[in-house]
């Protein structure tokens, strides 16, 4: 029988070896619960008074962009099922440096995801009197409720720390409520207190195109889809995972997909007209700082208030939790590649990559420090972490070409045709985030280029034996993608500071042809087959 395994970085007592106990339902529900966290709390009111009703128009075209990016992922996963998927896929198809890149967009999306969550259980309990000192009035942590975050995130990793069996049945039963919460809304909304004239009686797309195209990365939507790649960075513990990982990958964007565009329909229609007679970008009614909790006191639903603060710790926390994990196995996956100390490759004997949780804790303790400009780039570089998905449909074009004959349990039909389709989404995606974002993100990646290729230089002075190879050919297109979006970007019409240059559509049309420049080109000097097979080897993916 063919099974695939996660082999050891290196001989030697040092445990290296994940644990494959993940089935099926725990790899769906790890991909759930990331997306139904606290986007589904706060994604329909920040978008609503973006694009006005327009809104379920975003969360469509939101919806069908992360699909696309995943039908691309759920390919390479089950090619290989492998931990912290996502930071490899670029690193077998064009070497050290494309996949050090994005391995650090991934890693810096997945660390920053659980403060934020806990931020936002904090910022949901300020509706209880003994939890309003946990917040300064710009938002910033108080000393009170810096410790509360700080014991929040300490109890993420202690339960990381009891092993991936247990992490995926805590997390599939906090994940049932998540999902169940979230139905009983909508039911119950669009049963009792649904308005269809909320649609257009002030306009249904107010703010335009631009609108309706701006809130997909800067209300929470991207942020809110987020998380079908948590089965991915779990697949070196799937116990079938050329069964599991595909089909976990798509059946969770589908179902949480599904879910947020409802939502977003039973939020508008239920609003009372006085909420936005002042124009969608003016919505206010009672507890809008809770936007559904407030909502649903507002029309008499005071007992399913108390149902959603309940689970504005269950949606956050599980989501918080499974984040912790990936940001764990993405470090692990960037030391099997040789761009992190070998440190963060090794096991506990539950099969835990420790240190790599030691680090994500720390890490969220650093977001958790009351300076609120550190506190809005923590949310920019979230909110354009897509950017890591960019790698996948590259690296699906490339092993296309070179492996076309490797094992694909699962081949996305038409894929030559989504995947190039998928990247130019994906631009387009962070191109919406706005240069006000996209500034930012480009300081913290210059930060990863100092610390990682501080490591890679480390490495490959005293020779240690996974020390990586750059490969700088094969990632030629690289410095060109990421200076081209920046600059793009800045000449663009979104986000504060950008110049205004490129008119709407015209702007849409340069990224979709700048987009397909460089996946062509990337295709064209993606690594040699046999070189790709000694990268694959060398990352510890077997069949056998």
């Amino acid at each position: 029988m063919s099974i695939v395994k996660e082999l050891d970085a290196a001989p030697g007592p040092a445990r290296t070896s994940l644990r494959r106990d993940v089935g099926l339902i725990g790899l769906l529900w790890a991909s759930c619960g990331s997306i139904i966290g606290s986007g589904w709390l706060y994604g329909a009111k920040n978008a609503v008074v973006v694009a006005g009703p327009a809104a379920i128009v975003s969360w469509s075209i939101g919806a069908v962009a992360i699909v696309l990016l995943a039908l691309v992922h759920a390919e390479l996963g089950g090619m290989f099922p492998v931990a912290g998927g996502t930071t490899r896929y670029p690193h077998f198809a064009f070497g050290g440096l494309a996949g050090m890149s994005f391995g650090w967009f991934a890693w810096l999306g997945a660390a920053t995801v659980a403060p934020i969550e806990v931020e936002a259980m904090i910022g949901y309990a300020g509706h209880w009197s003994w939890a309003r000192g946990w917040l300064h009035p710009d938002q910033t942590l108080t000393a009170s409720g810096f410790t509360v975050a700080v014991v929040l995130m300490a109890v993420f990793v202690a339960v990381n720390f009891l092993g991936v069996r247990r992490l995926a049945h805590t997390n599939s039963a906090a994940t049932w409520l998540k999902i169940a919460i979230p139905l009983l809304t909508i039911l119950i909304l669009a049963a009792t207190h649904f308005h269809g004239g909320n649609f257009t009686a002030n306009e249904f797309a107010p703010y335009g195109v631009k609108g309706v195209l701006g809130a997909i990365s800067t209300s929470g939507i991207i942020f809110a889809l987020l998380g079908f790649e948590q089965a991915i960075q779990l697949a070196g513990e799937s116990s079938n995972p050329r069964r599991d990982i595909p089909r976990a990958t798509i059946g969770s964007m589908l179902i949480g997909a599904a879910i947020y565009l409802a939502l977003q329909v039973v939020f508008i229609g239920a609003l009372p007209a006085s909420a936005f007679a002042g124009g969608w970008a003016a919505l206010d009614f009672a507890g809008i700082s809770g936007p559904f909790a407030g909502l649903v006191t507002v029309v008499g639903l005071g007992w399913l208030a108390w149902v959603l603060y309940l689970d504005a710790v269950i949606s956050p926390g599980g989501t918080g939790l499974i984040y912790t994990t990936a940001a764990s196995r993405i470090s692990y996956g960037l030391s099997r590649n040789g761009y992190a100390p070998a440190l963060y490759a090794r096991t506990n004997r539950r099969g835990v990559p420790w240190f790599g949780l030691a680090t994500s804790f720390v890490t969220g303790v650093i977001c958790f420090l009351p300076f609120p400009s550190w506190q809005q780039l923590v949310t920019f570089i979230t909110s354009a972490s897509v950017l890591m998905y960019a790698g996948a449909p590259l690296a699906f074009g490339a092993l296309r070409d070179r492996l076309p004959a490797r094992v694909r349990p699962y081949r996305l039909p038409a894929g030559t045709v989504i995947a190039p389709v998928s990247f130019v989404v994906a631009n387009l995606i962070i191109y919406w985030a706005g240069w006000n974002t996209l500034w930012r993100l480009g300081l913290a990646i210059v930060l990863g280029y100092l610390l990682l290729g501080a490591y890679a230089w480390y490495a490959t002075t005293r020779r240690l034996p996974n020390a990586p190879v750059l490969d700088w050919r094969a990632a030629q297109w690289l410095p060109v993608y990421l200076l081209g979006m920046g600059v793009i970007s800045w000449q663009g019409g979104f986000g504060a500071g950008s110049q205004g240059h490129l008119p709407l559509w015209w702007d849409i049309a340069l990224i979709t042809g700048f987009s397909l420049g460089i996946y062509y080109w990337a295709r064209a000097v993606a690594l040699p087959a046999a070189q790709i097979e000694r990268a694959i080897d060398r990352g510890g993916v077997s069949v056998g």
